[in-house]
């Protein structure tokens, strides 16, 4: 099966997640994630080191599954609360690609969360490609990343110790070209 060629792609959202998880009064690690995360990938298979990544996740997008809903809005709470995401947009730029193995790297650029923006690393592991998907014929692109962030560095310092500092980033992608 041959590759995906060069290109600018975007995230297909029916095959991609952003997921976060967090120790919960160190019972468990309580997992949701955003429905909503637009990225541009402008693609350099021959050269990975090449390509550019630029993410964009909407607060609002917050999904915890929290039981409750016709008691609370949690999700909401979450997406618009001060000491919360504050209903601020989340973008990731790429400034370093690097390879670390045959299909394995590290993303490094600037996470932009609150307001405040700081270096964020993730590391990368590269599923594959495929020129010609077999369900609609488009060739595609596939990865699963990990990333960790201290809350406590963006002033998002509520319920510490109760709730962890540290978040686990996790997502699973799927890249297809953009629209001309």
């Amino acid at each position: 099966m041959k590759p995906a060629p060069g290109g600018n792609y975007v995230s297909d959202l029916a095959h991609t997640s952003v997921t976060w998880r967090i120790g919960h009064f160190g019972l468990s690690r309580y997992t949701a994630r955003f429905a909503r995360a637009d990225a541009k990938l402008a693609w350099n298979p021959d050269k990975p080191e090449g390509s550019t990544l630029a993410v964009a996740i909407d607060p609002a997008s917050v999904r915890t599954d929290f039981p409750f809903p016709g008691k609370e809005d949690f999700d909401r709470k979450i997406a618009t609360a001060p000491e919360l995401l504050a209903s601020e947009p989340i973008r990731f730029v790429s400034r370093r690609i690097e390879k670390t193995g045959e299909k394995t790297g590290r993303v490094t650029g600037d996470l932009t969360f609150r307001g405040r923006t700081q270096p964020f690393t993730l590391d990368v592991v590269y599923n594959g490609s495929m020129e010609k998907h077999p369900h609609d014929g488009t060739p595609k692109i596939g990865f699963s990343a990990k990333g960790s962030v201290k809350r406590s560095e963006w002033g998002m310092d509520f319920a510490i110790p109760a709730l962890d500092d540290a978040v686990e980033v996790i997502v699973e992608t799927e890249f297809m070209p953009a629209p001309k």
